[in-house]
């Protein structure tokens, strides 16, 4: 999950849900404006609102925007589109875990290096040594702040750069008792008002919500769980 239109690898969906409204139509939209506001008059806080684009299908082909609701390492991405006459709606809820590898450290140490042979010429070895230094502390005491409830934005904007954020996740953040209990809260109370919002939305128009697994499937009694068996008589 970051700043760009594609996924990462690390990505987890933790939840999915699908809904289809039969022969209704709607803006996009106009759908996306009035989750904003229904999390905006909720007082929801902490959560960055954008759109993206996903491609359809290969690189080149056709693209689907969906609205994106990020705080700290989790999001939202939420659809509204049309399907033949009738309209589905999705929500995936989306939790990344930045995975350190050697290629971040290696890319770390470049990058400093360069800045290092920048500076050589203009500043010498040593003062082009302690100028690195100074960067290096300077990073370091930005991301031991960005850890701080204070700086929340500085913390969600570093979770969404590569190669920064493996550094920052692995070296620098942990993940406390209050971050794990409000990145719960996020994932109970944002899919419900999506949902709550759409039940009135289509109920307004007099349209029965079709919910994902509403309907059971065709295989369904092969996944009913067996009752336990009755303990065997004594003779």
């Amino acid at each position: 999950m970051n700043i760009f239109s594609f996924k990462s690898k690390d990505d987890q969906v933790k939840n999915h849900w699908v809904a289809f409204a039969p022969d209704f139509s709607l803006s996009p939209n106009e759908f996306y404006e009035a989750i904003e506001k229904q999390l905006a008059d909720r007082k929801i806080p902490g959560l960055e609102i954008s759109r993206v684009d996903y491609t359809q299908g290969g690189l080149l082909s056709n693209k689907r925007t969906y609205l994106r609701l990020i705080r700290e390492q989790l999001a939202f991405d939420i659809c509204a589109a049309p399907f033949g006459r009738d309209f589905f709606f999705s929500c995936r809820t989306i939790f990344s875990v930045p995975m350190l590898n050697v290629w971040h450290v290696l890319l770390a140490l470049i990058f400093f290096c360069a800045i290092y042979a920048a500076l050589l010429k203009p500043l010498g070895i040593l003062f082009g040594g302690v100028a690195v230094a100074g960067l290096l502390l300077a990073i370091v005491i930005m991301f031991r702040n960005a850890v701080k409830e204070e700086f929340a934005f500085l913390d969600t904007l570093l979770l969404q750069i590569p190669v920064v954020a493996q550094l920052y996740w692995v070296l620098f953040r942990r993940d406390t008792y209050y971050r794990e209990d409000t990145r719960m809260m996020y994932m109970e109370v944002v899919p419900k008002i999506i949902q709550a919002h759409l039940d009135e939305v289509t109920a307004a128009k007099g349209v029965k919500l079709v919910r994902q697994y509403e309907r059971a499937p065709v295989f369904g009694e092969l996944y009913k769980p067996l009752p336990p068996k009755p303990p065997e008589a004594k003779p």
